[in-house]
């Protein structure tokens, strides 16, 4: 982690308070200037910092910007060393997700996109990928899943968003058919499951499951044939909670549960 990641960390673990450049300092391990050339680095990136003079700084309610750093602050501390990969845009991140699977990524590794560009739906459906949604894929390994039987796995995973939705947000989605989660009887989310097995034994290597939430996109930019089956978490600019905060609570939900 560079000075630059670091700092954001500590922003984003504490959101509702003050933080001295002198504390980010002692904890990052370098100077007051560093921390400042630092906070200077993030602003050019789009984060709101506000400073304050004998309080510190501190990341403004405006910043919803998606970073590995932002989704691993709102994780327990025996879960921050998952591996999260953070893209402006992808093609699609449960390809890159199964790419890193194949490689011996770990369970519980997440790739996250702001944006896709190929993103799938099952049966080879595209899955319209804009601005304001949310974009994840995670690694499951099946020795650290309560089951492996697809429709479990699936129905773990829509669990998993419809109680996180709740838990931050209030409102209540329901699980819909195979892998869709609804609002008011249109559509927020869809999952997507995919694997990879060996194939002399034929035994289950890895599983990657992929959500898709319209968070706070325009829906009125969606393609005709969808618009008005769709819904989004939150109007544009209406977010009561972060993009990372729900992400942070799908993943600890879907990593940090008991095995067989």
């Amino acid at each position: 982690m560079n000075t630059s990641e670091h700092v954001l960390f500590l922003l984003e673990s504490n959101k509702d308070s003050y933080i001295s450049g002198e504390e980010m300092a002692r904890q990052c391990g370098v100077s007051r200037n560093a921390v400042w050339k630092a906070i200077k680095d993030l602003r050019e990136k789009g984060y709101d910092i506000e400073a304050v003079s004998n309080k510190g700084y501190r990341l403004t309610g405006h910043t919803d910007i998606i970073s590995a750093e932002g989704i691993k602050a709102g994780l327990p501390e025996k879960l921050r060393k998952t591996d999260i990969f953070v893209y402006d845009s992808l093609g699609s991140t449960s390809d890159k997700a199964k790419e890193l699977a194949v490689k011996g990524a770990p369970h519980g590794t997440a790739v996250v996109a702001a944006t896709q560009t190929g993103g799938r739906g099952r049966k080879d459906h595209s899955f319209f990928s804009p601005a304001g949604g949310l974009y994840m894929s995670i690694v499951l390994k099946p020795d650290m899943l309560p089951c492996t039987d697809s429709k479990a796995v699936t129905s773990f995973t829509g669990r998993a968003v419809v109680d996180a939705i709740r838990e931050l947000t209030g409102v209540v989605p329901y699980i819909e058919g195979i892998n869709d989660v609804y609002v008011d009887g249109k559509k927020i989310c869809g999952i997507l499951l995919e694997s990879g097995s060996e194939y002399d034994s034929n035994t289950l290597q890895w599983i990657v499951a992929g959500i898709g939430i319209n968070f706070d996109s325009d829906l009125s930019k969606f393609p005709e044939d969808i618009k008005n089956r769709v819904i989004g978490l939150f109007a544009p600019g209406k977010a009561t909670i972060t993009k990372n905060a729900l992400i942070a609570r799908i993943l600890e939900q879907m990593i940090d549960c008991q095995p067989n």
